[in-house]
């Protein structure tokens, strides 16, 4: 005998996004479980530990709960805090450190197949999906010599183990500024790499001068329209408009962004739509894909243009997709919530 159905919504991921959805269904008296292969909110965990938003506090609340903080743009800490609170709050069943392997059956029994840290294999039997794994896991890496050394990060973390060594962030956006100004402020020797011309025009307005002005000074070194070739244990060659130039080093941060998991995305049946962006095939009104029963929220809406979909916005996804399952799952008739502006590949 199968098993039966355990819950009327599974939740793959559990950002500030998919938290936001399980509150949705959850509210619409649905039984709701939210799976996640890290810690709750694991993206924002893995953010630098010194981060502040570029937003505000209210932008961020999710599930109608006031985010309260003195900042005018709060810290990673206190985001942290907050959805933990959130969680809390609703009661959310959040299974952590358990990765989705594959999901088998059909719209009204799906069958989750996933491993937890300890190598364990569960199924969880749910009528309708939500797939909100964000991007943030997956770096875009430069396919380079030397790009696996230990000493090759795309992820910065805090400035401290890097005083008095030699550091290499290749990146012209924001995070790359953010994390070349901390690791100069903390004794750092920084060198700047950036592909493009000049520094990317989204820069954040009171970050840009301050790198600018740093570069001006000879404080952080910076090569434009350069790219790097290779990566070896003592040095990096950089390959510039004057021609290779080699370099002493001891670390890089490669901060060159992130992508979704489009082949976990293709494997659960969805189709991208090559012809924009890779973003999934979904119908903008409901944000359910071409696969029945299962749905998506967040960044992975957007494909490859990963610069769309925030927190801000993302969060109401939630509401959109929530009046959709209570129609199907319920059949009741509620009122549409209108999904904010995004491309989407429509069905």
């Amino acid at each position: 005998m199968r098993d039966a159905v355990e819950f009327d919504v599974l939740v793959i991921g559990a950002g500030p996004t998919g938290l936001a959805c399980a509150i949705a269904a959850q509210n619409l008296g649905l039984k709701v479980v939210v799976v996640d292969k890290g810690c709750l909110t694991n993206s924002l965990f893995h953010y630098p530990a010194n981060m502040t938003f570029f937003t505000t506090p209210e932008l961020l609340e999710i599930g109608d709960i006031p985010f309260p903080s003195p900042n005018q743009k709060p810290t990673r800490m206190e985001a942290l805090e907050y959805y933990r609170k959130v969680a809390q709050h609703y009661r959310l069943d959040v299974r952590q450190y358990e990765n989705v392997d594959r999901v088998t059956g059909e719209d009204g029994r799906f069958e989750v197949h996933t491993t937890d840290s300890f190598e364990r294999k569960k199924v969880h039997v749910t009528r309708k999906i939500i797939v909100s794994t964000g991007y943030y896991d997956l770096p875009n890496y430069m396919g380079i010599p030397g790009e696996d050394l230990t000493k090759v990060k795309h992820y910065y973390d805090e400035p401290h183990p890097y005083y008095a060594q030699d550091v290499l962030v290749i990146g012209g956006k924001n995070s790359a500024a953010i994390a070349a100004l901390e690791l100069w402020r903390h004794g750092a020797r920084v060198t700047l790499v950036h592909r493009g011309a000049e520094l990317h025009r989204h820069i954040k307005y009171w970050i840009k001068p301050d790198i600018e002005n740093r570069i001006k000074n000879g404080e952080i070194a910076a090569h434009f329209s350069t790219t790097v070739s290779e990566i070896v244990e003592d040095s990096v060659t950089l390959l510039t408009p004057g021609g290779p130039k080699v370099i002493p080093n001891q670390f890089v941060f490669a901060l060159t962004g992130y992508h979704p998991d489009f082949e976990f995305i293709e494997a659960l049946g969805v189709k991208l739509d090559a012809n924009n962006a890779r973003c999934p095939v979904c119908n903008p009104e409901s944000l359910e894909s071409n696969v029945p029963g299962l749905y998506l929220a967040g960044v992975v809406v957007a494909g490859e243009r990963t610069n769309e979909i925030f927190i801000e916005n993302g969060r109401f996804h939630g509401a959109v997709i929530a009046a959709d399952l209570a129609v199907k799952l319920m059949k009741a008739e509620v009122e549409r919530p209108v999904a904010p502006e995004h491309t989407v590949a429509a069905e």
